[in-house]
């Protein structure tokens, strides 16, 4: 019978180490693979929208963040906040691989007896900053942080990823205007910009396209990249980086289930259960990634 199967992908060692562009993007691949089986094994979840965000996901967690898995309340710690949060099964795996919790607990993902809620909990899941779900609160809560911290000489930065369909939530362009007074330059925000929705496509229901234009107007520091290109998201970033006095966005073009050949902007699996053989589908195309 088949079943979850976490020896396909090693774990990846804690120690600090410099990742070359070949070693995230295995990282990202081994990250889709550990949603596709966890949203298997425990027959619920939002596939998806994960794959669209991997690249940046391993970025942030295994070259860019300052974090401490031995220590995730540490003061000092780069803050990360998954406003989609529905996106959560990818950001677990990104935990676990970390080393925050063990493997064997993405398999009670939205179980009671677990830890892993079906959106991020602060107060239930080690190493989430913030709980999430509720779309369009990512931004003012990590402009929240990110003035927190500089009040208290913290030298870090606040990271949030956001959907573009979420992007329809007014209460983000309240936390953009008030983002740009402050001249909050840590905080960095990334636009998943992949098109859907769970109710179809963005461009063909209430359109924020172009997203960069419009954070823009409202003064920020603003790029638009290849969201799935590694090099171009760690250059993103230190450009973002560099300036001191407007937060940051980063337009990351992006495709819905990338790499999961059945998946691939298919809004069907916004939220879906894959079978057996569709996990072995999985496997195969990314294995070429590995």
């Amino acid at each position: 019978m088949f079943g979850i199967v976490w020896s396909f992908y090693i774990n990846i060692d804690e120690e600090e180490a410099i990742m070359t562009n070949t070693e995230l993007q295995r990282i990202a691949n081994r990250l889709r693979m550990d949603v596709v089986e966890t949203v298997y094994a425990v027959k619920d979840g939002h596939p998806g929208p994960c794959m669209s965000i991997a690249e940046i996901m391993a970025v942030l967690y295994f070259d860019e963040m300052n974090i401490n898995p031995k220590n995730p309340q540490w003061t000092e710690r780069d803050r990360f906040i998954l406003s989609k949060g529905h996106a959560c099964p990818i950001m677990y795996a990104a935990l676990a691989r970390k080393g925050y919790f063990e493997m064997e607990e993405l398999k009670k993902l939205r179980m009671f007896e677990g830890s892993l809620q079906g959106h991020p909990d602060m107060h239930k899941t080690p190493g989430v900053d913030m709980t999430s779900g509720s779309l369009g609160n990512g931004v003012g809560i990590g402009l929240g942080m990110a003035l927190g911290c500089r009040m208290q000489d913290i030298n870090n930065y606040i990271y949030v990823i956001v959907g573009d369909g979420e992007q329809q939530e007014g209460v983000i362009w309240e936390a953009a205007m008030a983002a740009a007074k402050h001249e909050v330059g840590n905080l960095i925000v990334f636009g998943d910009c992949n098109n859907n929705q769970s109710g179809g496509k963005v461009t063909e229901l209430s359109s924020l396209y172009p997203t960069a234009d419009k954070w823009r107007a409202f003064h920020w520091h603003v790029q638009t990249i290849d969201g799935h290109d590694i090099d171009s998201i760690k250059e993103a970033i230190a450009n973002a980086k560099a300036v001191k006095d407007q937060p940051s966005y980063i337009e990351c073009k992006t495709v819905k289930g990338k790499n999961i050949p059945y998946m691939e902007n298919n809004n069907a699996w916004h939220k879906k259960t894959p079978t057996a053989e569709e996990v072995e589908i999985a496997r195969e195309a990314l294995k070429g990634g590995m």
